[in-house]
């Protein structure tokens, strides 16, 4: 049972990323997934979540317009889009599936906005 988080890197104000979340060893559809961010110095932060039985994910209130969180049954992921980013998106962003009492946390994945 394993949880990745991907797609992180260096990207210039105003661009933007997709990150990934990956299970393997069990269904994310049955599962809630979180996304969350950690900046240097900083508490960890919840971005969104998109759960099994509610359509509607969740924000928080600065990330939307600017994050979409969206499944791909197919390739058993979670996505998190991110556009026009900001230096003060820099962190490290980890995802996390839980389900009744499992909860998994995947590796963070490090995003760098800078010019």
């Amino acid at each position: 049972v394993q949880l990745q988080a991907s797609g992180g890197g260096l990207v210039q104000p105003g661009g933007s990323l997709r990150l990934s979340c990956v299970a393997s060893g069990f269904t994310l559809d049955y599962y809630a997934i979180a996304w969350f961010r950690q900046a240097p110095g900083r508490g960890r932060e919840w971005l969104s979540c998109i759960t099994s039985g509610d359509p509607i994910p969740r924000y928080e209130d600065a990330m939307k317009g600017r994050f979409t969180i969206a499944r791909d049954s197919a390739k058993n992921t979670v996505y998190l889009q991110m556009n026009s980013l900001k230096p003060e998106d820099t962190a490290v962003y980890l995802c996390n599936a839980l389900f009744g009492v499992n909860l998994y946390w995947g590796q963070g994945t490090l995003v760098t906005v800078s010019s």
